[in-house]
């Protein structure tokens, strides 16, 4: 080398390279990046699911003067306990006890950093070396972000649209083998909109037992719910097959940015008994970071002292949302949505492809909506179904029938009829 230079050997992980390509966030951006600055027409976001940027969605005010008085108090300045603060793990095993005929105990809970922090340990957990994973497809496109991360095979099995979303069951049974590590089933679905029955859960869990697989129960939208289905957790049917419960409170509570989620082992048969299982998870948040203690602080108050009346609320202007969605989507020929939402805060479409003259996939439709319409909605691909679409419904009434109706506009504009 010349002049004592010296060549730094520094390459950095290529996995991570093209990840926001597919990322919800990476592809939200981009769509965000291609409005029209100088148009007239304000931006209207129906891509993801943080309904908290419109007025109508705020957290309750009990859960504001818990964190207000877990801050204040001055006990939560210091480090909390890896797995997270006795009394918040306390109070997650009761509230989730609370739909469950067992009871959970602070020791089958680990508070995480939001739910996709648990979908992040829970994969660490279960990568042994050869290790496969069964997810939904639709499903949330970071289990398998994760799994590639991870080295986890990843299988995917389908949704059946015309069944209300249901699992393919034949199919879960034709992907698993010795070296799958679980099947992951998110409930209410995301990004499906829907609400498993009690007897399609049941048939779930004995599919798993049937497999010798544990279920990791995504639950991040828990009780939001409004059609004719109740929210039914995946842990009632624990003692067929061993249970991870993911959620938290981003959702339900309307408070996503406050990173506050748990990972719950809901074993009431002690199928894990004896395996490594709980003392790998125990490794793992050795060696993570978890929420701020403040908010751990504040989680007894928050679960304990919400009222329903919240709750109700919230579900009964997600149901208004969506009926309001549904039925004017359904005025939209270029569009086939398979069914109306029961839960959760979104809905598929498809895309009539053959029905438009220059719109050549998911994406392509996506990005010429957002550049002349300024509207943001998930191209499908990301979801793991391409030329379908994710949109969101938990919005303002005046936002989201405006964002609709561009949607209409802009298929009119772009339609084979419109061309000739």
């Amino acid at each position: 080398m010349e002049n004592g230079e010296k060549n730094f050997n520094v390459r950095g992980n290529e996995k991570l390279i093209g990840s926001s390509d597919t990322a919800i966030r990476g592809v939200l951006a981009l769509l965000k990046d291609n409005v029209d600055q100088s148009m007239q027409k304000p931006m209207i976001v129906l891509g993801h699911g943080d309904p908290t940027s419109f007025s109508g969605f705020r957290t309750t005010q009990v859960a504001e003067e818990a964190v207000i008085e877990a801050l204040k108090s001055a006990q939560y300045n210091c480090y909390a306990p890896t797995v997270g603060l006795l009394s918040a793990r306390g109070a997650v095993a009761e509230y989730l006890s609370r739909d469950l005929p067992y009871k959970l105990s602070s020791t089958n809970v680990h508070i995480t950093s939001g739910c996709a922090h648990a979908i992040e340990i829970i994969l660490m957990v279960l990568a042994r070396p050869g290790a496969n994973i069964l997810l939904p497809k639709p499903g949330f496109p970071y289990y398998d972000a994760r799994a590639e991360f991870s080295e986890i095979e990843i299988r995917h099995y389908d949704l059946i649209s015309d069944r209300g979303w249901e699992i393919n069951l034949d199919q879960v049974e034709a992907l698993a083998d010795d070296n799958t590590a679980a099947m992951v089933v998110i409930n209410p679905g995301n990004p499906c909109g829907s609400v498993y029955s009690y007897q399609h859960l049941e048939q779930v869990a004995m599919t798993a037992q049937l497999l010798g697989i544990p279920i990791i129960a995504d639950e991040v939208y828990d009780h939001l719910t409004f059609g004719s289905n109740p929210f039914v957790p995946m842990g009632v049917f624990a003692s067929l097959a061993p249970v991870f419960t993911l959620g938290s409170i981003s959702k339900r509570w309307l408070a996503p940015g406050w990173r506050l989620g748990w990972l719950a082992i809901c074993d009431p048969a002690r199928n894990f008994q004896g395996n490594t299982i709980d003392d790998c998870i125990k490794g793992c948040f050795n060696i993570v970071s978890g929420p701020p203690t403040f908010i751990q602080g504040a989680i007894p108050q928050i679960l304990e002292n919400t009222r329903e009346e919240f709750f109700s609320d919230i579900n009964a202007k997600l149901k208004e949302c969506a009926g309001i969605a549904y039925s004017k989507i359904q005025e939209i020929p270029w569009l086939t949505c398979p069914l109306k939402p029961e839960g959760s805060m979104f809905l598929m479409v498809r895309l009539n492809l053959g029905m438009f003259e220059d719109v050549a996939d998911d994406m392509d439709f996506c990005l010429k909506l957002a550049r002349e319409e300024a509207l943001i909605l998930l191209p499908g691909f990301v979801m793991g179904m391409k030329n379908w679409l994710r949109i969101t419904f938990a919005a303002e009434l005046s936002a989201l029938q405006d964002g609709i109706g561009r949607i209409k506009s802009f298929c009119v504009r772009h339609s084979l009829a419109a061309a000739h």
